[in-house]
């Protein structure tokens, strides 16, 4: 399945790079000949992309949700810390009453081992709650800034008309471009102009 992935993947660049090639030529050749830009595709094709790396970094939005998401994974460790030492203690303490005799009974020890077992499993419930809750939350946030991204575009591409609009982050899809067609700054600049951080906390 990753290899069928890969290869699409290499289909989708390299298609992607002769249609620059033809864009390019057409737009040198001042538009005189009429040879599509993609075999069976629109004539003139008008196309753009966005360096997706460089837009989350200066997307005001997407930084504020990066800094909330941040705080709560130091929250949740902060509380899963401070439980580990209080359980470490118990543990140590107990041990230490254990080799000492320090306990009336035999029961009591058990007693107060079992205490302790189930408090060891009661922690680990609690982590694994809160890694789960850090997950759904990572990926309601994605869906976030995706729906962001997306209802914005379709306001911009209105006045713009792009046939297509085109993510690059690193070499997944896009291996060459004219930095001609990278509309990354304008679509930061669009979307910084309308997020307000006091609306989107409500």
């Amino acid at each position: 399945m990753k290899r069928m992935k890969h290869i699409l993947n290499g289909f989708i660049a390299l298609a992607m790079v002769l249609m620059f090639t033809q864009c390019t030529d057409n737009k040198a050749n001042e538009q005189g000949a009429s040879t599509p830009a993609v075999v069976g595709g629109p004539v003139n094709m008008k196309i753009a992309y966005v360096e997706i790396d460089s837009l989350l970094t200066k997307y005001r939005y997407w930084n504020d949700l990066n800094e909330m998401m941040i705080q709560k994974e130091e929250n949740i460790r902060t509380t899963l810390n401070e439980k580990a030492k209080d359980l470490d203690k118990e543990m140590r303490e107990f041990q230490r009453k254990l080799e000492n005799n320090g306990f009336a009974s035999r029961e009591r020890a058990e007693q107060e081992n079992l205490r302790i077992s189930q408090k060891q499993r009661d922690l680990q419930q609690l982590q694994e709650k809160l890694t789960s809750e850090l997950q759904a939350e990572n990926q309601k946030i994605s869906l976030q800034l995706r729906d962001s991204i997306n209802s914005f575009l379709k306001i911009y591409n209105k006045d713009k008309g792009y046939s297509l609009i085109i993510s690059n982050t690193g070499f997944d899809n896009l291996l060459y471009a004219d930095p001609a067609f990278n509309i990354t700054q304008e679509i930061v600049d669009g979307l910084n102009a309308r997020y307000n951080p006091a609306s989107s906390k409500k």
